[in-house]
């Protein structure tokens, strides 16, 4: 019998994002049909490029998504944060198909908690997510800040505990600003989650991630497309 459950391709700028959103998958949302692209020059072209999201970065996201529409994607998922005006132009051409960025719902999630003049932490551990997506919290928002510096590099390198002990150091100097959230703007860093609630402590600001979020709002966005 043919399966009736969506098809739904992940496209990552990272390799690092792959593993906690499909372990996400697996937990929230197993019956899910999941395709993973992934494009690894993108963050670093970004990067050492100098020229932001020029035409050939809408470009390279565009063929991206066509690609997999072509496959048979009823919903599009990216995964690096960095993005978000290529990923709004891909959902334009494609308005009956869900799109998301990736920090989409955790971005909702964190203007709930939020009450009036509080102030929102972001971490990151790419840094053009820190010029980008503090935007994406709206006007009047105060949103502080830190990147997570050498995280990256350290995941790289295969050591995990270095990466979250960065992120952790990055939530405390937030924390320390008075921000009354913290949220973590990379897929990747969702490993770090556990390590940084426990870094501030029992009455600390509360953690968002990514991840679980996203999927849950793709999943709800695919059922209502489908009703």
């Amino acid at each position: 019998m043919k399966s009736t459950a969506p098809r739904v391709v992940l496209i990552h700028a990272l390799a690092h994002s792959m593993a906690p959103v499909n372990a996400a998958f697996e937990r929230d949302w197993p019956q899910c049909q999941r395709m993973n692209l992934l494009d690894d020059s993108l963050s670093a072209d970004l990067a050492r490029g100098g020229q932001g999201l020029d035409a050939r970065m809408h470009d390279r996201f565009e063929q991206l998504a066509a690609y997999a529409v072509g496959c048979g994607a009823q919903g599009l998922l990216f995964t690096c944060s960095a993005f978000g005006p290529c990923i709004e132009a891909v959902a334009r051409r494609r308005p009956d198909m869900p799109v998301l960025k990736p920090n989409e719902a955790m971005v909702a999630e964190a203007l709930r908690r939020l009450a009036p003049g509080q102030r929102l932490g972001l971490v990151a551990s790419f840094e053009p997510t820190l010029q980008s997506m503090p935007a994406e919290f709206g006007a009047g928002i105060d949103v502080r800040t830190c990147l997570a510096a050498d995280a990256l590099a350290a995941l790289n390198a295969g050591d995990g505990a270095a990466h979250d002990a960065a992120v952790c150091a990055a939530a405390r100097s937030l924390q320390a600003q008075g921000c009354a959230v913290i949220a973590l703007a990379q897929f990747s860093m969702a490993r770090a989650a556990p390590a940084v609630r426990q870094a501030l402590g029992a009455g600390g600001p509360p953690v968002l991630t990514t991840v679980d979020s996203a999927v849950v709002a793709l999943r709800e966005r695919l059922a209502t497309s489908t009703r």
